[in-house]
């Protein structure tokens, strides 16, 4: 057992001859079998490494699977076995190397947090399940989770508040939704993995526009591989989350939190909150009705009067998992109890007001409110983000990636920060010269 890089084992997958070089020096797995409870995948991730840890420390075998060797997962000590693949996550070279891997070692539950690995399950998950139970819902629930019109489409029928939005399927159209929806507005794709015609995979991501040429570029970009996008009203209020543990028509669990200083989609402070009764209800409906079981977190934005309304349902661990476990809330554990057929454990409550950072977004935050940005929407004025991240500091918060009983993956995050920070800035000077 080695979490050290020079010794983690890589399976020699052959992949195309485009790609021989990637796998040119891999070392063969050992033919020993081992056996695992529970394979991470998305080891990049800081879900993976909180649930490497929730996992781990309460007695469970827990290995990780990932793309680089210097992940902070990996050097988590309760990572007890580490994989390094040599096919980016969610393209189609991926999942025989997967194959390959549960082949060669016994798993009991395969959790995966990604956009990507979620989408490649979905496609392929006969195969997988001849291997490993997974812990994601079943069909046709995680079909109708990871595609935002048919999400909508449900909610609305349940008398849900939606964004009005319209769906676009190429720049003439454009003119189209602007007159329905106006600006500024936001374009979304219907799912956030897509293929291209030689099956290699491209995460999707939404953007917000303010004027009619960003809108055509926008739509351009995200149909180019095909099918529609959603043109959607923009709503800028307050952003909370509810997750819930559903199962056999059970929830298990609720558990809320309020998502603050949004860069790019993702926050950077987060902060745990009482359920709130009305988007605790419209939730816990949405989920029955779809009939997702394990966990899910359903977004919500508020409008100008307070009003909720649905975003999109991430049907996996979330990114700021931590302050959930940190709050008494482990859902890592909760999933595997589920996915394994064990006795699922219910929380009826949990303490309220636990923030926690992420100190890397919380700069990017800051670069964004002082940069060429300013004024548009969702960026804070550069004397009020300032004055949020020096408060920061002063009121009780935790970090992502700091645990003192596990410091390590805090020393290899920061040395993975620093050193693409480097290479950015060689770049740009490169740029320059």
């Amino acid at each position: 057992m080695s979490n050290h890089s020079d010794k983690l084992p890589v399976l020699n997958y052959q992949l195309p001859e485009e790609d021989d070089a990637i796998i040119s020096q891999n070392s063969q797995l050992a033919t020993r079998q081992e056996t695992y409870d529970v394979l991470v995948l998305d080891a990049r991730l800081r879900q993976s490494l909180a649930t490497v840890r929730s996992l781990g420390s309460r007695g469970l075998r827990v290995a990780a699977l990932g793309g680089s060797a210097k992940l902070p997962a990996f050097s988590s000590r309760w990572c007890q076995q580490a994989f390094v693949c040599p096919a980016d996550e969610g393209v189609e070279a991926y999942l025989p190397y997967l194959e390959q891997l549960l082949d060669r070692i016994s798993v009991c539950v395969l959790i995966a947090s990604s956009d990507a690995t979620v989408a490649l399950i979905h496609r392929h998950r006969e195969r997988l399940e001849q291997r490993v139970r997974i812990a994601l819902a079943r069909e046709p629930a995680l079909g109708i989770a990871i595609n935002k019109e048919r999400t909508l489409e449900v909610a609305k029928r349940l008398g849900l508040s939606v964004p009005y939005s319209v769906s676009v399927k190429g720049v003439s159209e454009v003119d189209t939704a602007l007159s329905e929806i106006g600006l500024p507005a936001v374009v979304k794709p219907v799912e956030s993995w897509v293929w291209n015609k030689q099956q290699k995979g491209l995460r999707l991501a939404c953007k917000l526009v303010t004027t009619r040429d960003e809108a055509r570029r926008a739509v351009e970009e995200l149909t180019s591989f095909g099918g529609a996008v959603l043109f959607q009203q923009f709503i800028s209020g307050r952003r909370e989350s509810l997750s819930l543990l559903y199962a056999q028509g059970q929830i298990y669990v609720r558990y809320a939190q309020w998502h603050m200083r949004i860069v790019s989609g993702e926050s950077s402070m987060r902060q745990s909150i009482a359920v709130p009764p009305d988007i605790g209800d419209q939730a816990e409906r949405l989920v029955r009705e779809i009939d997702l079981e394990g966990c899910s977190e359903i977004e919500f934005r508020r409008d100008t009067a307070g009003n909720p309304h649905l975003m999109e349902i991430n049907p996996r661990l979330w990114t700021s998992t931590e302050l959930a476990v940190r709050s008494g809330v482990d859902f890592p554990y909760l999933i595997y109890q589920w996915a394994s057929g064990e006795k699922i454990d219910e929380v009826k409550s949990y303490p309220v007001g636990g923030r926690l950072r992420y100190l890397t977004g919380d700069m990017k935050y800051i670069v964004k409110a002082l940069g060429r940005q300013q004024g548009r929407p969702e960026v804070t004025p550069p004397a009020r983000a300032i004055f949020d991240f020096c408060v920061s500091f002063f009121i009780p918060t935790g970090h992502d990636y700091v645990n003192w009983k596990d410091p390590r993956p805090t020393w290899t995050a920061t040395v993975g920060f620093v050193r693409d920070l480097l290479r950015r800035v060689g770049k740009n000077l490169l740029r320059k010269v």
